[in-house]
């Protein structure tokens, strides 16, 4: 991927080139092999590039006539594209990908976009129309900032590059804070920075010569009820094929191409697919470990490792990593770090950048074929909607209290059921806080957002969840992950599972596929059964887990107290110190594990401390 930067003038005033400049170096990291501007009456755009595709040529921003495009990401199906254009007449000047999407748009216009296949955000300014195109793909994948203020327009592939434009530096949009805690990220529209707001996935914005804007859906999720005529066996053929010519396409690169491995299944199917496709070649292959035998799943990446003869990395990540990385990756990230394993997939591709410039990923697996215990569990606790919401809040708080600390999963289960709603409930099952105790820590109401998006759904619970998880879930939390740490390495993360012909299988297999017999993610684990062992397949579900329980009540005790207790916290600032007071307390007499709790507001006073006080280390 790359770095993409733009300003739109509607006041009279030129772009000023330093300007352009300052915000394009804020993106350094996205793209270390070149740098390009190009600016006219008005508008100018700044692009940084990661060499992927057409190494040597294909520059940017690009021009063709009166159309300039400023490109972020990768056309996996660039090849073919360029076949039919070049039988329709066009003539083309390099061998990437940039100048057929640009091709493209001139061929079909604002329609094109629909003959893609791949991970983007891009700008086109057309000349002919005075309009500038904002578009992003389907899954957002890529991302994708904008500010407005009425007279002057501004995007970015990262918030961070639209901070040197903005007066002030930006400001906390406090109406985000409520979300943040629900969450552990922001859902698009809206950001933590105030009037920063996020393209949305499968979204295209038109900005015309009036300063009107205007934001429309090019592609959607599918959410019509699944196809309950497909078969298992029908279900397996048909997710293989798919999931096969998916990983085909993201080995299209003029650089090396590794994997990362967990030893988990999805992981562990990426990279045997990867290593039947490369025809025997030594597909690269990175894990890392915790020291901690509760979550360490090196020993089955080994496993993997040696069933496929991988050329294999690893890495163990210890307390201290996080210290030192916090507040960098911080930046990176432009948010939060509100997943723990962030700073192990930053450390992961730190190590890979070595060997690769492109790592393929399983996420989105979970999310689109029933892979979290969640869903298991969903099943089974529907029921209680027939209890008042009042006594549903007390009776499983109650339980609660009384599971003990290492049943995670069923002190989970019962916060969702405690859920005054169903959208409510869909959220909680990954929320930090409950919308219970979301209130208890800080004033005001929450946007609408989750329940806009649970009316949408459709078909069974299981379908209805998954549709969820993939709007709020998957894009504004697990994707900006895995974009920020790995372009923080300068590495192109690609999920082949997000492949859209994939995805749009996925949503049409009825339920009984995903979860089978008590099997989450049953198709995909039947697939994995030819090239896996038995073993890797079978084996309980771990995830990145960071062993956040103990750290915090050993090496990073103290600095949790000092920075969410201190006289200048944020946090203690905008909530309920009493909340957070006992919180800890909890935590370290081990009544409770209130780790991912603890981390989500650690993690806001990190971001604010990077951002608004002056703890930004330099781009």
């Amino acid at each position: 991927m790359c770095g993409i930067v733009g300003i739109r003038r509607l006041d009279g005033r030129e772009v000023d080139p330093a300007l352009l400049r300052r915000m394009t170096d804020q993106l350094v990291h996205r793209g270390p092999d070149d740098q390009g501007y190009w600016h006219e009456s008005g508008i100018g755009f700044g692009h940084r590039r990661l060499s992927i595709i057409d190494l040597e040529g294909s520059r940017q921003p690009m021009q063709a006539g009166p159309h300039t495009i400023c490109f972020n990401g990768e056309i996996f199906n660039y090849q073919e594209l360029r076949k039919s254009l070049q039988s329709g007449g066009y003539q083309f000047q390099t061998n990437g990908d940039t100048e057929v999407l640009l091709a493209l748009y001139k061929s079909e216009g604002l329609e094109g976009v629909r003959k893609t296949n791949g991970q983007f955000a891009y700008a086109i300014w057309d000349a002919t129309k005075d309009e500038l195109i904002l578009h992003r793909d389907r899954l957002g994948v890529s991302p994708l900032y904008y500010y407005w203020d009425g007279q002057v327009f501004l995007f970015a592939s990262e918030i961070k590059a639209l901070l040197p434009a903005i007066e002030g530096g930006g400001q906390v949009d406090e109406g985000s804070l409520k979300e943040y805690l629900a969450y552990r990220s922001v859902p698009a529209p809206y950001t933590l920075f105030d009037g920063i707001r996020k393209l949305e996935a499968g979204c295209r914005l038109r900005l015309d010569k009036s300063g009107a804007v205007r934001i429309e859906p090019w592609w959607s999720l599918p959410t019509a009820a699944a196809d309950e005529s497909i078969s298992a066996s029908e279900a397996v053929q048909g997710v293989e094929t798919s999931l096969r010519d998916a990983v085909s396409r993201r080995l299209v690169a003029d650089v090396p191409v590794g994997t990362y491995l967990s030893g988990g299944v999805d992981s562990s199917l990426i990279t045997a697919m990867t290593s039947q496709l490369m025809g025997g070649g030594r597909v690269e292959t990175f894990s890392a470990g915790f020291g901690d035998p509760r979550y360490d799943e090196l020993p089955y990446a080994r496993e993997v490792s040696k069933a496929l003869g991988t050329a294999h990395h690893e890495l163990i990540i210890e307390p201290g990593n996080f210290q030192d990385l916090w507040s960098k990756l911080t930046w990176h990230r432009d948010a939060p770090i509100s997943e723990p394993a962030d700073i192990a997939i930053y450390q992961l591709a730190s190590q890979a950048s070595s060997h690769v410039k492109v790592l393929l990923s399983g996420e989105g697996a979970d999310e689109l074929f029933a892979g979290y215990p969640k869903y298991a569990w969903a099943e089974r606790v529907k029921v209680v909607d027939l209890l008042p919401a009042g006594l549903r809040e007390a009776g499983f708080k109650a339980l609660e209290r009384m599971i003990p600390r290492r049943a995670a999963k069923a002190r989970i289960a019962l916060r969702a059921m405690a859920a005054r709603n169903e959208s409510d409930r869909f959220q909680a099952w990954f929320a930090p806080f409950t919308s219970y105790e979301r209130d208890a820590l800080i004033d005001g109401e929450e946007r609408a957002q989750h329940r806009a998006i649970t009316a949408r759904a459709q078909g069974d619970t299981i379908q209805r969840m998954l549709y969820n998880d993939c709007h709020a879930w998957l894009t504004d939390n697990l994707l900006e992950r895995g974009d920020r740490m790995a372009m923080a390495a300068s590495v192109e993360s690609r999920p082949p599972f997000l492949d859209h012909e994939l995805v749009e299988l996925a949503a049409r297999l009825p339920s009984n596929v995903k979860l089978r017999g008590g099997a989450t993610k049953w198709v995909v684990k039947e697939v994995a059964r030819r090239p896996l062992p038995a073993s890797i397949v079978d084996r309980r579900k771990v995830g990145f887990r960071v062993p956040l329980d103990s750290w915090f009540r050993g090496e990073l005790r103290n600095m949790a107290g000092d920075m969410l207790l201190g006289h200048n916290s944020f946090v203690a600032s905008r909530m309920n110190r009493d909340v957070i007071e006992r919180m800890l307390k909890d935590h370290q007499s081990e009544r409770r594990d209130e780790e991912i709790r603890i981390w989500t507001l650690l993690c806001l006073e990190v971001w604010h401390e990077v951002f608004f006080r002056g703890g930004a280390p330099s781009a």
